[in-house]
């Protein structure tokens, strides 16, 4: 049975303060009860404070490319899709640079499963905004506010039929736990944006700020209802929703590509003398 002890990386070197510790700590009780080992999944990331999660937990790890943490995590699961793989990201690193990656991916539904650090701000880059800044908000490279429309990753995740859909906040870690657990779980794609105060550079979205507005969507509410859903995405403001706000369940990726769905390719055989007759035909 693996213990908190069993994940420990490198010490954080995140702001005191900062949401990700939250994230980190909920994520690490997440994997205990689940009984996951460390050997037995991989964490992606790319750039950014989010970026640095990998390195705080003891487990296989690739830090690639900021925006193209999707791509390395869609390889790693068609070259072995025994290995559960979780890509982590940060608002810049995956709506902005790598928001073509993100809807590809949800389309594809590859068994990946993606954490989003939304701090609604470029947290590394010293505080530029963000796909999800708010309109309006002014910042060292805004300073007569932000003039482009906030993303809404729920209401896109609806439209493109993400089959796992979910929002949480690094203030409630209990919360946050049962939806990572759920991630985890589900089979197929699926998104958690998680709501992450910036401490140092965000002074709109504090941990105040999202605990007068959040609020832990209904039991009664179905998640499979897809026009309940957008309704519910479309929530921000006075009030904000938290768990999963979109679940359906249809077939992976894997499973469509006839190639690989009965064996991953780890797997397979492969005979080195067809590579070669191969070669001779490029001499």
């Amino acid at each position: 049975m693996s213990s908190l002890d069993d994940y420990k990386g490198q010490t954080p070197s995140w702001c005191p303060g900062c949401g990700n510790f939250s994230i980190l700590k909920t994520f690490k009780d997440a994997m205990v009860e689940l009984g996951i080992e460390p050997h037995r999944f991989t964490v992606v990331s790319g750039i950014g404070q989010a970026g640095k999660f990998p390195h705080y937990i003891k487990c296989n790890t690739f830090n690639g490319l900021h925006g193209r943490t999707l791509p390395v995590a869609t390889a790693i699961r068609l070259a072995d899709h025994d290995m559960l793989t979780i890509a982590v990201a940060g608002d810049g690193d995956c709506y902005g640079e790598g928001g073509n990656h993100l809807m590809h991916a949800m389309r594809r539904n590859i068994n990946v499963k993606l954490f989003v650090h939304d701090n609604q701000i470029y947290g590394l880059t010293k505080g530029q905004a963000s796909p999800t800044s708010m309109e309006g908000m002014v910042t060292k490279n805004q300073p007569f506010g932000v003039f482009s429309e906030q993303l809404n990753p729920m209401a896109l995740a609806v439209a493109l039929d993400c089959s796992f859909a979910a929002r949480g906040f690094a203030g409630d870690g209990e919360h946050l736990k049962g939806l990572i657990k759920e991630a985890i779980n589900h089979k197929g794609f699926a998104l958690l944006d998680i709501l992450q105060p910036c401490v140092t550079f965000n002074k709109i979205n504090t941990y105040e700020w999202y605990r007068q507005r959040v609020y832990r969507i209904e039991p009664e509410y179905n998640p499979e209802d897809r026009i309940e859903a957008f309704k519910k995405a479309l929530e921000w403001g006075d009030k904000i929703p938290i768990g999963i706000i979109y679940r359906n369940n249809r077939l992976t990726f894997e499973e469509r590509m006839p190639v690989i769905k009965d064996a991953p390719l780890v797997k397979q055989p492969f005979e080195l003398s067809k590579l070669e007759t191969t070669l001779k035909e490029f001499y």
